[in-house]
């Protein structure tokens, strides 16, 4: 389908904001705190914090340049705030006041008239009049003096990059670590939010793209920092509809608890306040907005705050860790503490939602056994698990090597004993929405077929995708790819799509499909249309229910799916058809280039080929003999409605691999050479010698003509596609010389609408002209 990455906005719709948006300010501050911002009204915010320790510092933000935003709904870049006015009211709890030592101040980062980077420290009770929790404020900002008292030194209002009021808890302690005597809560509300003067607007995108069909998938730990609302306006404006896939995180939901010099999640779970806000306002703005939210878990929890009874481990007793920065890790099935933690925090989730209206969806996601990556050993040795599993499980030290009966044994028990903790927490979140407006759950299961379905552990599926998985144990089943996807191993995620669905059979219309994702910037232009194709992949497989992975790489990078184009199924730009009348030598073949030659005035000649490849021109009217051939072609003529609709045309004089018109050969042209990742390869024709030969693709090859090599040897493990590609089983290893040999046909049309035809000249033996252009297509 086509698609974009917009790197700005360039004439697209747009629209205003007033500076200072609710919306638009975002939330910062060292872990493990929290605070979260929302939109309260049009011109209102509110801040919430949670402080642990007595040297948190919690910063509400706004930043002159977006970078959060789909460039396409982006807010404009201006860092010249000379002669604005900010005026709101200020009403705070539980944190330090405004007339008191570290108070709120606003902290300003820019350069000096001299362009120099420096920051700005305004102290707001400066310019308040009021309570020291109830104010109102005006700041002038081409008065402001930094300071503790005015006037100060001037702020440069000209050239700011961004400005943060600080929030600190009662009993702060600048640089202190140490644990506040009990978690502590504060609250800001700023209302009447409103901006004078000059540069008070900001230009903002607002473009609405048609409903693509496809969905989004976003995750609080990536959006914790801001308005909820602000995501949703962004999944709305880029044709995202029905249903947002939300993971709920493994590291900023939970409320943390000291426990020594360790801070855990607290025991019973508890959502913390700030994540609690936050996701009020995020349920009741997509419902307002017609979305569905599916809540996920998964069974991953920063490692920081885990507790070590709880963390899956080796056989050497090494905790499990994935490789995030700082790393999560992985609880355990087996520990009853852990899955009913796991349980409880789904339950209060469904709880939100249900307030919100909204249907209960919940995902169980990627749910697993862990592997250490550089040695391939399972985690499946937990004290639970270990008593689970009889109190001496047989060791297992490398997944990659043979396993003998016991150990397969031990996978098949690890796999059954993963399935029950998956069905308890979906029973756990069923049995709480039981109460809710129209009953039930629905209930899916998030499977990572890169890492269950490796092919250097053949045996791990015993332990990741277990049996009591098999349709019906879950409402949908949603399989994610990324890791193959977008290496290019295709091979590697067709095999495992048939895989699963032999295993579990699960309907096409049970499934989902998650496509992403581009943890590198770097990477988006070699990414996405990887990414973008298998979303069309999965729709011709049947798959309805298409996520992309996720939003906040959707924005960074600018990824634009645009709707499929508005077509009359009933007329095609090709018919698969060939031209009825056999070729004599009398038609003529032109094949053309597009040169551009410049002539300097000394003589010398500059020339750019504008065209990689030549088009061809025929005239096949020298080859019709009669009238019955004549009849023939006016009606083809006729049913291909003139120029509309293009054909098969077989070239008399280059039709095939083997030189111009020889019988093809397995060996007869270079496709490409294997990498073993890339599975797929387009047929192409070499002309001339050298180094640099000018290559013709090949889209129409003549179907039972195609024979392929892999390192000379011919190969039969491939299907031929459309467009002239040839798809191998699996993909060939690297260094190989994939070749192949075809018969084709040239795609033309007809170059005019009209044929003209004189009865009285065809008679006298005047051949009528007709005219045909190929046609460019895609390979």
């Amino acid at each position: 389908m086509p698609y974009w990455l917009a790197r700005e906005r360039r004439g697209q719709e747009a629209d205003w904001i007033q500076r200072f948006d609710p919306r638009f300010w975002t939330v910062d501050f060292p872990r493990p705190m929290m605070a979260c911002v929302v939109a309260t009204a049009p011109d209102a915010l509110r801040v919430d914090c949670e402080f642990l320790h007595q040297g948190q510092l919690a910063g509400l933000i706004w930043a002159s340049e977006d970078r959060l935003d789909h460039p396409l709904l982006a807010y404009e870049t201006r860092r010249d705030y000379s002669h604005t006015v900010l005026r709101f009211r200020w009403r705070s709890g539980g944190i330090v006041a405004l007339d008191r030592a570290n108070g709120p101040t606003l902290t300003i980062e820019g350069r000096d008239a001299a362009g120099q980077a420096r920051s700005w420290y305004v102290r707001l009770w400066n310019y308040a009049s009021g309570s020291p929790t109830d104010a109102r404020i005006e700041l002038p900002f081409s008065a402001l003096g930094s300071g503790w008292s005015l006037p100060g030194t001037p702020v440069h209002p000209a050239d700011i990059d961004r400005m943060f009021i600080s929030l600190v808890p009662e009993g702060y302690v600048p640089g202190s670590t140490a644990p506040l005597a009990a978690r502590a809560e504060g609250f800001v509300e700023m209302s009447e939010i409103a901006c004078h003067g000059d540069h008070a607007s900001l230009a903002i995108g607002d473009v609405m793209l048609p409903p693509h069909g496809e969905r989004i998938a976003t995750a609080y730990d990536d959006a914790y920092n801001q308005e909820p609302t602000r995501l949703l306006r962004n999944i709305r404006g880029l044709g995202y509809r029905d249903r947002i896939l939300h993971y709920l995180g493994m590291s900023h939901f939970p409320r943390l608890e000291a426990e020594g010099d360790a801070m855990p999640v607290a025991r019973p779970a508890a959502i913390c306040t700030p994540a609690r806000r936050w996701h009020e306002r995020f349920y009741t703005a997509a419902g307002a907005a017609g979305y569905a939210v599916i809540n996920s878990l998964s069974y991953e929890l920063l490692a920081d705050h885990c507790p070590a009874e709880w963390q899956q481990r080796a056989h050497d007793g090494s905790a499990a860790r994935t490789g995030w920065d700082p790393p999560s890790a992985l609880l355990s099935p087996a520990n009853g503490e852990a899955m009913a933690w796991l349980q409880s925090a789904a339950v209060q989730f469904t709880a939100l939602q249900q307030a919100a209206g909204l249907p209960v969806l919940f995902q169980v996601g990627e749910p697993w056994w862990w592997v250490v990556p550089h040695s391939g050993a399972p985690c499946l040795y937990d004290d639970a698990a270990i008593a689970a599993f009889g109190g001496a499980p047989p060791a297992i030290a490398d997944m990659r090597a043979p396993l003998d009966g016991a150990q397969t044994a031990l996978l098949d028990d690890a796999g059954a004993l993963l399935a029950q903790s998956t069905a308890a927490l979906g029973q756990a979140v069923r049995d709480a929405a039981g109460g809710a407006a129209g009953g039930g759950a629905e209930i899916l299961l998030l499977a990572f077929t890169p890492t269950i379905l490796d092919p250097a552990m053949p045996e791990l599926k015993r332990a990741n995708l277990p049996a009591g998985w098999a349709w019906p144990a879950f409402d949908r089943l949603q399989l994610e790819d990324y890791d193959w996807l977008t290496a290019g191993f295709d091979a590697r995620c067709r095999a495992a799509i048939a895989e699963v669905d032999a295993r579990l059979g699960y309907p096409v219309e049970r499934q989902d499909y998650l496509s992403g994702f581009v943890l590198d910037p770097a990477d988006a232009d070699a990414f996405w249309p990887r990414i973008d194709a298998a979303l069309d992949r999965a729709a011709g497989r049947g798959v309805g229910e298409r996520y992309v992975w996720a939003l906040p790489q959707v924005a960074r990078d600018g990824y634009t799916r645009l709707a499929p184009p508005k077509e009359d199924d009933d007329v095609q730009a090709f018919d698969d058809v060939e031209y009825p009348l056999a070729l004599g030598r009398d038609a003529a073949a032109s094949p053309e280039f597009a040169t551009s030659v410049a002539v300097t005035a000394s003589g010398h000649e500059r020339r750019n080929t504008l065209w990689a490849d030549a088009r061809l021109r025929f005239d096949v009217g020298p080859g019709i003999r009669s009238e019955e051939e004549l009849g023939t072609l006016i009606a083809f003529f006729r049913a291909r409605r003139g120029a509309a609709r293009g054909f098969r045309l077989r070239d008399p004089f280059d039709h095939s691999s083997s030189g111009m018109t020889g019988p093809p050969g397995p060996l007869d042209q270079l496709l490409g050479t294997g990498d073993g990742a890339r599975d797929t390869f387009a047929l192409v024709k070499a002309y001339g010698d050298g180094t640099e030969p000018q290559l013709r693709p090949i889209t129409r090859p003549r179907a039972g003509t195609v024979r392929v090599s892999v390192d000379g040897a011919e190969s039969f493990a491939w299907t031929l596609l459309p467009g002239g590609r040839v798809q191998f089983v699996e993909a060939p290893p690297p260094g190989a010389e994939i070749r192949a040999g075809f018969a084709f046909d040239v795609p033309v049309r007809f170059e005019q609408d009209r044929l003209d035809v004189a009865g009285a000249n065809f008679a006298a033996g005047e051949a009528p002209s007709v005219p045909l252009i190929e046609i460019r297509e895609a390979a």
